[in-house]
């Protein structure tokens, strides 16, 4: 399987790698067939995200992608955040084999998770924006 030089470095030197203890939202995703968990945890102040951290059990795209996908919304306000995809994700990592693609969803799944946590501590329910959670047989162990 070929990775790109982004995918290598985000598995090799993972951003925002951690917990944050007083986290305004915190979602986990994951998919026990295929053994690819994500926790997220944002922090929000004036409603813009000021930190993330991640935590994920996986294989090398799995980490790749909740790091990227960290860096991609950290600084940002949160309707910007809510609006990330997948396919962001894929083209900021500058691609990812298509049995990988998975990770990617994850990765924009519990980003929204954690973001529909936040809403949910301040009294909001935002209906949250969740794809499809791949089929299991997409997953390559």
């Amino acid at each position: 399987m070929i990775y790109s030089e982004k995918v290598m470095d985000h598995f090799s030197n993972p951003r925002n790698v951690g917990e944050i203890p007083d986290a305004d939202g915190i979602g986990e995703v994951g998919n026990a067939k295929c053994g690819d968990i994500m926790k997220m945890y944002i922090k929000v102040d004036n409603g813009i995200i000021s930190d993330v951290k991640f935590k994920t059990f996986g294989c090398g795209a799995a980490v790749a992608t909740s790091s990227m996908a960290t860096e991609l919304i950290k600084g940002k306000p949160i309707e910007e955040a809510m609006k990330l995809t997948n396919k962001a994700v894929v083209e900021a990592l500058d691609g990812l084999p298509t049995v990988k693609l998975h990770c990617s969803v994850l990765a924009e799944q519990a980003i929204h998770a954690a973001l529909s946590d936040y809403y949910q501590r301040q009294g909001v329910d935002p209906k949250p924006i969740l794809g499809d959670v791949p089929p299991a047989d997409m997953c390559e162990i």
